[in-house]
């Protein structure tokens, strides 16, 4: 295709208008929707994940991690509910900075937030695996078949429409919320920190309540996050919304709201009850080790099945998230325009699904060969979480920077909701986003995620530099960036 335009150093090529009548999405959702989209994206970090913090910090180094990590999401999901009805793009992220930072920062931005999206449900799909290995007995050899089963179903599931797959995300939150408030009112008779939450033996010069000093509230932010993880995913439903510009800040802070209560409502009742902090420090189904604690072995299959629920609310609700972050970067020609071709009846981004999907089980796959059973479920249990948090942290601060921007460049273009914390609060997110990724990359126990990490970056920035950046289109993000530029 002939040039049509430059800026910033990239160029911009002339489409047809059927290129994006091939990529078309149908509004559906509201705010319970939304609500039902961001809380089951995350739920399941109440069922597993969390846990592996108390390995770090302890109970109490854990606890005090949360309430950062809560702060830094209260100023992250407050800037978006500001931007996301006022760039109301299935871009998200990437629509935010390509608007403040121009096209290098709208990819760098987007290429963190896709390596979040594609890992998070392959760590997920992990911990799916260790549970229904529980219910049906099979042998650990078999995971592979649980995860590559989970992805047909869910991806197909996606691709069916965007009706199923709000209405399933309502359904499946609302299950996992039960399970868990079922879990706390069982749990709280039992409860007794002291005993449980506290029994990590201390390093020499420290407490029971932080049991590796304050170095162990820093080792364990990483974890942290895993409660919140992937909230943010909700303005990539912006093209999808019936007004936006009301339900989407609505499910935001609502959204925040309902997670806050349940992340320490489990830290606190989970490790409260046997086998406390040391027995789930290491464990891959934590929910299910309490449920066990409260019930006994002998319905342990069936307390599995319940606890699957918070996962599968998770791993399907994210599926979403990456098919629609794959698809704006692609709709907009960052990466090959192919992945962003749209169902024609459906009208839901079957290539950008089925690509994130094969992506997400190809590095499962691999890891599992290359590192063997044992090592390899550690490593994606542990090590790829790492990497997801990675790319997750990196593109909250640049988020947040773009919030920053988007107040001092453009402080005059509509506004229909406004962050009551504003500029302090982007920078609250940044500074806590900033000890976060510190600590990963000086950690050695995290030093192989933040190589993979790496490797994720060169790879897109190659491509971009070497391809994408000559072939950008005027998607609907473009076109509002570029007529902010003007002046328009």
């Amino acid at each position: 295709m002939p040039d049509n335009a430059q800026s910033g150093g990239v160029t911009y090529v002339a489409v047809e208008v059927a290129y994006f009548e091939k990529r078309e999405l149908k509004r559906h959702a509201r705010f319970w929707s939304l609500w039902a989209l961001g809380v089951g994206a995350v739920i399941s970090g109440n069922f597993s994940g969390w846990n592996l913090g108390l390995a770090s910090g302890g109970f109490g180094g854990l606890f005090l991690a949360t309430l950062i990590i809560t702060v830094m999401y209260l100023g992250l999901i407050f800037s978006l509910a500001e931007m996301s009805p006022a760039l109301p793009h299935t871009g998200g992220a990437y629509s935010f900075a390509r608007t403040a930072m121009g096209p290098w920062g709208g990819f760098i931005t987007g290429l963190a937030e896709n390596m979040e999206y594609v890992l998070t449900p392959a760590v997920i799909v992990f911990f799916m695996g260790s549970y229904l290995s529980t219910i049906f007995g099979t042998p650990e050899s078999a995971q592979p078949l649980w995860w590559i089963a989970s992805y047909i179903v869910f991806v197909g599931l996606n691709v069916t429409g965007v009706a199923l797959s709000f209405r399933l995300s309502v359904i499946v939150t609302l299950a996992a919320l039960a399970v868990l408030a079922f879990f706390w009112i069982s749990a709280l008779p039992q409860l007794d920190l002291k005993t449980n939450a506290l029994n990590i033996a201390p390093t020499a010069g420290n407490s029971a309540w932080l049991p590796f000093g304050w170095g162990g509230v820093l080792a364990a932010l990483p974890f942290a996050v895993w409660f919140y993880l992937a909230i943010e995913e909700l303005p990539l439903a912006a093209e999808e919304v019936h007004e936006p510009q009301t339900h989407m800040p609505k499910g935001l802070i609502f959204g925040i709201v309902t997670l806050i209560a349940c992340a320490f409502l489990t830290l606190t009742l989970n490790t409260g009850i046997a086998p406390g902090a040391d027995g789930l420090k290491a464990s891959s189904e934590p929910l299910l080790d309490g449920f066990r604690t409260l019930f006994g072995d002998t319905i342990g299959r069936t307390l599995a099945f319940l606890a699957v629920i918070g996962l599968v609310a998770s791993f399907h609700t994210i599926i979403f998230a990456y098919g629609r972050q794959i698809f704006s970067l692609s709709r907009a020609g960052y990466i090959p325009k192919f992945l962003s071709v749209t169902h024609g009846e459906r009208k839901t981004p079957h290539m950008a699904l089925v690509a994130g999907g094969l992506l997400g089980l190809a590095v499962l796959l691999i890891v599992w060969a290359v590192a063997g059973a044992e090592r390899g479920g550690a490593f994606i249990g542990g090590t790829l979480l790492n990497m997801a948090v990675f790319g997750a942290m990196l593109s909250y601060l640049l988020q947040a920077l773009s919030f920053i921007l988007l107040r001092r460049k453009l402080p005059n273009i509509p506004r229909p909701y406004v962050s009551p914390l504003g500029i302090p609060g982007a920078v609250a997110t940044i500074v806590i986003a900033v000890v976060t990724l510190g600590f990963q990359l000086s950690d050695p126990a995290y030093r192989e995620g933040v190589i993979g990490a790496a490797l994720w970056f060169l790879a897109g920035i190659v491509y971009f530099a070497l391809v994408g950046r000559h072939r950008l289109v005027r998607s609907p993000e473009e076109e509002f960036a570029m007529r902010q530029q003007a002046g328009r």
